[in-house]
């Protein structure tokens, strides 16, 4: 349980944290929210401001299908580090289909794949977990991010290439529109701080039921950690210290093992699809609580 003296002192490292962004964000915006083992939230800035959460989407879906069959989902799926940006085709046509992991677009798009075979409803999936464990039964899909991101031929061609070498059992339009789906899911900073908090948890959903076994939380914090800001995920490893998962509305979600999960968002991004702003918040937050993997 966060004891009171904890509580304060977060809310604390989230003010100063967020200072760090008044020299690298825009004028669009910026939030900052963790959420802690027992499910306080605590937040500064527009950390309740609904975003499309994007490549966010990909942890959950992930976790998922872990949870169901982890050993089918790393049979199809690597888990290493790709050193591409994250809707290259170059590697997919070298490894035969095989995405290098599941944060990639490749990868998550066989884990869609897999997710339907799992489940029947991988969009729906991803909705029903990321609003059980928020709280909030209101999040929904954005129609009009759905509309725009389904117009993108580069995905359609990553998806027909690795159908071509037999890893997708769906269609490729099907497992397409479930894909962009999820990523259309809006959330805000508490929303995503509340929804992967189970990761922080060794995989203990806020029920107290295990969504994950602890070993699993344990792999998809790792591969978040390697893999989840593409190739930049060196840089974040070395700034931030954390497992992190970005998406490129400016959304940036960090576990910190045994204590929280927080969410940065704000939408000015790097080279590498990046939050500008999120990664100097979580940078300032580790440096001033020393909470990070290392």
């Amino acid at each position: 349980m966060t004891t009171s003296i904890e509580a304060t002192r977060l809310g604390e490292l989230l003010d100063r944290s967020a200072a760090a962004w008044a020299s690298s964000a825009d004028d669009d915006g910026f939030g900052l929210a963790a959420a802690t083992l027992d499910g306080e939230v605590h937040g500064v800035g527009a950390w309740r401001r609904p975003f499309p959460i994007e490549s966010i989407s990909k942890v959950f879906a992930l976790a998922l299908a872990v949870a169901r069959d982890g050993a089918a989902v790393w049979q199809r799926v690597g888990r290493e580090a790709s050193g591409d940006p994250f809707n290259s085709l170059m590697q997919l046509e070298r490894d035969r289909g095989i995405p290098r992991n599941p944060f990639i677009n490749a990868g998550a798009i066989v884990v869609t794949d897999l997710l339907l075979g799992m489940t029947g409803d991988a969009c729906g999936a991803v909705r029903e977990l990321v609003c059980r464990e928020s709280g909030n039964d209101a999040i929904d899909f954005d129609p009009t991010v759905v509309a725009t991101d389904a117009h993108g031929a580069r995905n359609a061609a990553i998806a027909h290439l690795i159908s071509s070498y037999g890893n997708l059992d769906a269609s490729v339009d099907l497992v397409l529109e479930h894909y962009y789906r999820q990523c259309a899911l809006k959330m805000s900073c508490r929303d995503l701080a509340l929804a992967a908090a189970f990761l922080a948890r060794q995989g203990v959903g806020r029920r107290g039921v295990h969504l994950l076994s602890r070993s699993d939380a344990k792999r998809v914090n790792a591969v978040m950690l390697t893999c989840g800001t593409y190739d930049a995920a060196g840089e974040f490893a070395y700034r931030v210290g954390l497992p992190g998962k970005s998406g490129v509305s400016g959304g940036l979600l960090a576990i910190v093992p045994g204590r929280c999960a927080l969410c940065a968002w704000s939408p000015q991004l790097n080279a590498a699809g990046n939050s500008i702003a999120g990664i100097a918040a979580l940078d300032a937050f580790t440096t001033l609580s020393g909470w990070s993997v290392f």
